[in-house]
Parts: C-alpha cells; structure tokens; sequence
C-alpha cells in the first residue's frame, strides 16, 4: 500500500511508462517536464498505476497549465487524485480561458462546496493536495517552500482506498492545440540534499535532480571575508516508517549575519485567495 507522496518524477529523460502505464493521447515527457497535448475537443493525459492512498499523504507538483491560444470557453489542466469509482476525486481544475481554478473533492463529478478561486500563474506555481488527520487540504505555493491554505474539508472516506492514482490531463474546446506541462512530482526544488542516508535500509539511489544556478554576485565591491565559520550541527536524519522512501527535510529559513554593515536576509512569502470551472470528466 504505497502512499501518494511515494511517487516521484522528475521527468528527465524518456517518460516512465512503469510510472505512468495509464497515459494516453500521446502524453509524453519533453525538455524536463511532462507534456500532454491540449487539443480541441480532445483528452490527454499521464495517469498512474491504481496502486497508491492519499490518507495520511499528498500529492505536488509544478503547473504549466495550457496557455487559453484563443480559447474563451475552455483550455485546461486537471490534477486529480482518482477513485475506483468514476467522477468520484479530488483535486485542482486550472482554465487559463477562465483564468480560474477549481478546488473540488467531487462525486458523481460534482461538487456543491467546490471553489473557485482567480489563477495566479505566479502564487499557485506549485500546488498540493494533502490528508491529514481527517481533513483534506488544496495548498499552494510560488516556489514549494511556502504553502497557502486555499481549502479545507473533510477527508472522503475513499482518501484511505489503496487503488488510488494520480491523473494529469489536458483539454480544450476552443482556441488552438498546444500543451500543457507538469513537472517535480513530489520533488519540491526547496529540498537540501543531506548526502548519503544513515539507515541503509531505508536509502534509495537519486536518478537525477535539476540544477538552479545562482549566477555571479552583482556587486563585487561589497563581498567581505569571513572571520569565523558557524557550524550548525544536524543530528541525525530523521526516516519514515514506510519503507523505501528518503525523508526530505524542506529548507529552513536563515538570517545571514557577517559583518557590522552584512545585510539581514528575510524571505517572507504570502500566497492570495483563488476562483475557477472545468468539465473535465477526470
């Protein structure tokens, strides 16, 4: 019974069909990301196996959702958690023809509570379906370190199914084709790499990771040597029960100091409130 947040992708490479063997209409990974057709009147989509449970887990991601080419009716994105049962899911619907996203947790592809919050391409760059302790949540966030709340509710009983899996699909009705883009399932780029794992049991190999260069410092002139270096100890890394799965530990946020006149680095990050509508059939 493999949990949701298990299921990892980077998209390098060729897509991985043992990940993704439901996929259809020539979903495919390109350029380090994977990329499913948005086509009039069409469906496509990278789907997993049935194979994993949301209860106690999640699902995140970074969205590209189709750009509206025209489209005034509809052009969108899907990320749902599927059920056994058709029409039955939860997740997030993006409409760049609406310029809306939809929060759903639905049956019979319903939802009376659903909300539908404006799309923010830059506040709702990644996003996050969570369970926890009985309630599920619709997060987002515009760089995977600093999440928003945009919905809470309680968890469906089908959130503890263990034939659950994770559908990302693409449609339009008007406008014209392109496509829409997923990318770090699971793999938040604020994670710290801390090396090689102390529970040998419990490591597995890193297929490979994408790099962010930080680029030159701008002002020369302003760079001081350090007189001191502070060690921050760790400890031991902490390991999850679950077998198989490297805990990652997000990035804390730090406050640099060097000299009398070193600048004190801040970051702070607030998410906005969301609105959207799809018929995407999931």
């Amino acid at each position: 019974m493999p949990l949701l947040d298990s299921l990892e992708d980077h998209f390098t490479g060729a897509l991985d069909t043992g990940k993704w063997p439901g996929s259809y209409g020539d979903s495919t990974a390109a350029g380090g990301r994977g990329r499913i057709p948005c086509t009039v009147g069409g469906f496509a989509g990278l789907r997993s196996a049935t194979t994993y449970t949301l209860a106690g887990s999640h699902f995140l991601l970074r969205a590209y959702p189709p750009a509206a080419n025209g489209a005034v009716t509809t052009a969108a994105l899907s990320l749902l958690v599927l059920s056994s049962v058709g029409g039955t899911d939860a997740g997030f619907i993006i409409d760049t023809a609406q310029g809306a996203m939809g929060l759903y947790s639905r049956t019979g592809y319903a939802d009376g509570g659903a909300l539908f919050p404006p799309y923010d391409p830059a506040a709702h760059a990644w996003l996050r379906l969570r369970e926890t302790g009985g309630t599920l949540l619709w997060e987002a966030s515009p760089d995977s370190s600093n999440w928003t709340v945009l919905r809470s509710s309680p968890t469906p009983a089908w959130a503890s199914d263990v034939d659950l899996s994770l559908l990302m699909e693409s449609t339009r009705a008007d406008g014209s084709d392109n496509f829409a883009e997923v990318d770090n399932v699971n793999l938040p780029t604020s994670l710290i790499l801390l090396g090689a794992a102390r529970t040998a049991a419990a490591a597995r190999p890193i297929a490979g990771q994408k790099a962010f260069p930080i680029g030159a410092a701008r002002t020369a002139s302003s760079a001081r040597p350090l007189s001191a270096a502070h060690v921050v100890q760790l400890g031991a890394a902490r390991t999850r029960a679950r077998a198989g799965t490297v805990t990652r530990l997000p990035r804390p946020a730090q406050t640099l100091t060097a000299a009398a006149a070193g600048p004190t680095l801040t970051p702070s990050t607030t998410g906005p409130q969301l609105v959207a509508a799809s018929t995407t059939g999931g």
